[in-house]
């Protein structure tokens, strides 16, 4: 009776009538309960977890197409025995790299039929492992159109079926006799990685210090399901594309560091030159040595270019100095004053005096530096920094990539009672959730905190919001990256003037937040958890921005395995420092497993000599039952989707609603 009530009232039958326009029969609403109980039986899908990427697009690259030795693992199931290892990683390295591995194949195998032959019974059988948590009509949507029909036969008959023996051999015979082998194979291994993972979650930091933010990008935008939780290096380069000066000039900053001009010059065509022509005229006769960039082991640039990069790194500093001076005064509320050092500097004596104590200076050449107006921009400064905005302005694809990361991402998101973020959720000394002042000049903590930052990063690039909201939401993203109480940043200062100046070492240091003092207490991410909703009974916290010291004994798993921070170390600058390549996270039906990567090579060699990223992988948490659809958050949808259509088949069958025959 209480189902007849709920069928009858009237806000309820006017939505069921909305569902029977896309079920508008017994036997079609019928199907689809049926269909959605299934679905909710299959085992959970695979998802992926990576973190601080920051340009390395080949190590990138390399983890997404292995999805963190998932791929492998499915190999070794499969084949064990029954190939030598040697053959295993051939297989491997060509299901990461088709295109590239059958070209090298064709050079050196006599006898390349025989080759395709059991290349594509090989391929078929992982990808029909791969293929099998999904329904029939996923997979036929994952597969390319030129070849659709002909895996879904092979993926659905065996040869060892003596019925279907000639008719599986008949197909494989005629893909290679109508010379698409080739092509067919490359389909093949291209299904087999969208459908090793399910669900990508990058947890921040796709910009800076490598080579291919922008190449990353373009493959994001072809990537079949993915999210994104920003980082402050995301910040950085969204305040950039929004107009921020201080951001622009932090990206210039921090590419030039790393003498890594490909992203700006290349993937967004930002023209360098003005830069280097001020550079040059400003600072020729100065050595600029601590402004040398930072270049690694295998890098070609000649001393003349080093030197030039360091003066455009000089140059960039000091406009970047000014004009975050001229945001801090915009925005008095954030107490950002203290950061306005050139005022600082006492150009006679080579000293630096900070609340009362006087620091000695690296060097003491400050030539655009009015010391009675040293925020000041000087003429020339103020016409490179225009041509410089208008470079991020009229930059199509920068535009484009950042549209992409708005359309995925967010300051948090929650998937199966995982908490993803960045970097931190602020918080008190005593483990409290810690008010922060936004831009929109209210305070707000916890989960609250992220979604109002997320709001306010989101009315910069929205039509809809009014100048002053776009200009005040605009000079925030300074603070997001900078601010002693960003949730992406949650330090006591960016010490980048004392690094680059200060002879005292002291100066460089930047306190952490509270987040990192406390959460290894599994008492504090309890309450973190509980501050966001997150329920169940295995719920964690993921995050990244902090490396993690594994050789200094720093484990990844902490608070008792309630947090796990998977800094991916991708970038090179750190691997001397952590020791390792950084972690990834796999999250399949058995449990979570945790990757310890060693640094990648290059593809070349992956393709080559098929090497592989050396993982270590640590299991985390096993179930103690398969998870299934119906354990995920997709399985609450899909039986509160089931609810529904009941409640429409009880309207049918009770003359509350008419079917719509045809």
């Amino acid at each position: 009776m209480t189902q007849n009530k709920t069928a009858g009232n009237g806000n309820d039958t006017q939505y069921l009538g909305l569902l029977s326009k896309l079920f508008p029969t017994i036997a079609e609403a019928s199907t689809e309960i049926i269909n959605l109980e299934a679905i909710m039986h299959l085992p959970k899908g695979t998802e992926h977890f990576l973190a601080d990427i920051h340009g390395e697009n080949e190590a990138f690259q390399h983890v997404l197409k292995n999805a963190s030795g998932n791929i492998k693992r499915k190999v070794n199931e499969l084949f064990g025995n029954s190939l030598r290892e040697s053959e295993k990683k051939e297989l491997c390295t060509l299901i990461y790299y088709p295109e590239q591995k059958i070209e090298l194949i064709k050079t050196s195998e006599p006898e390349l039929e025989d080759w395709y032959h059991i290349t594509i019974h090989q391929l078929v059988r992982v990808c029909r492992d791969v293929s099998s948590k999904y329904t029939r009509s996923k997979v036929r949507k994952s597969l390319p159109t030129d070849f659709s029909y002909i895996i879904e036969e092979l993926l659905h008959e065996h040869a060892d079926d003596t019925n279907k023996t000639a008719y599986v051999n008949v197909i494989v015979d005629t893909i290679i006799s109508t010379g698409r082998a080739d092509d067919f194979i490359i389909a093949l291994c291209n299904v087999i990685q969208r459908l090793a993972i399910d669900q990508l979650h990058i947890l921040g930091d796709i910009y800076d210090r490598g080579p291919g933010a922008h190449i990353i990008m373009d493959t994001m935008q072809r990537y079949h399901s993915w999210d994104i939780q920003w980082g402050n290096h995301d910040i950085l380069w969204m305040g950039a594309c929004a107009g921020n000066d201080a951001c622009i000039c932090n990206v210039l900053r921090l590419s030039l560091r790393y003498a890594n001009l490909a992203t700006l010059e290349e993937g967004y065509g930002i023209n360098m030159v003005p830069l280097a022509t001020f550079a040059m005229d400003t600072y020729g006769d100065d050595p600029c040595e601590e402004f040398m960039p930072k270049l690694n082991k295998e890098s070609t640039v000649d001393d003349k270019t080093t030197r030039l990069i360091a003066q455009m790194h000089k140059a960039i500093s000091i406009i970047q100095f000014k004009v975050e001076a001229q945001v801090y005064a915009r925005n008095p509320e954030w107490g950002m004053d203290k950061r306005n050092l050139l005022s600082c500097i006492d150009q006679e004596r080579g000293v630096c005096v900070i609340d009362g104590h006087e620091y000695q200076m690296k060097s003491n050449n400050f030539p655009t530096v009015d010391p009675t107006s040293p925020y000041a921009l000087t003429n020339e400064e103020d016409a490179l920094m225009k041509r410089l905005h208008h470079s991020f302005a009229v930059s199509e694809k920068l535009h484009r990539h950042i549209k992409t990361m708005l359309s995925h991402g967010g300051m948090y998101a929650i998937y199966n009672s995982n908490l993803l973020f960045h970097a931190s959720v602020p918080l008190n000394a005593d483990g409290t959730l810690k008010e922060v002042l936004l831009a929109d000049g209210n305070t707000y903590s916890g989960k609250q905190l992220m979604y109002q930052t997320e709001m306010t990063i989101r009315s910069a690039f929205t039509a809809d919001s009014t100048p002053a909201e776009r200009a005040k939401a605009t000079d925030y993203f300074l603070y997001l990256w900078c601010g002693k109480n960003s949730p992406l940043f949650d330090k006591s200062k960016m010490a980048t003037f004392e690094r680059y100046f200060l002879k005292d070492k002291d100066t460089y240091k930047e306190e952490k937040g509270y987040y990192f003092k406390l959460r290894d207490n599994e008492a504090i991410c309890d309450r973190i958890l509980d501050a966001f909703d997150v329920s169940g009974e295995n719920r964690h916290i993921i995050n990244g921005h902090v490396p993690v010291h594994a050789s200094k004994g720093e484990n990844p798993i902490k608070a008792g395995g309630r947090l796990m921070v998977i800094d991916g170390g991708f970038s090179e600058a750190y691997h001397n420092e952590t020791g390792i390549a950084g972690y990834t996270l796999v999250y399949h039906s058995r449990g979570f497993q945790l990757v310890q990567h060693e640094p990648f090579t290059s593809a070349a060699d992956a393709i080559k000599q098929g090497t592989d990223i050396k993982s270590t992988t640590q299991i985390v948490e096993m179930s103690a039952h398969r998870m299934l659809v119906a354990d995920t958050d997709r399985g609450l949808e899909l039986k509160a989707q089931i609810v529904d259509l009941k409640k429409l088949l009880y309207a049918y069958r009770h003359g509350i609603l008419k079917e719509r025959r045809q």
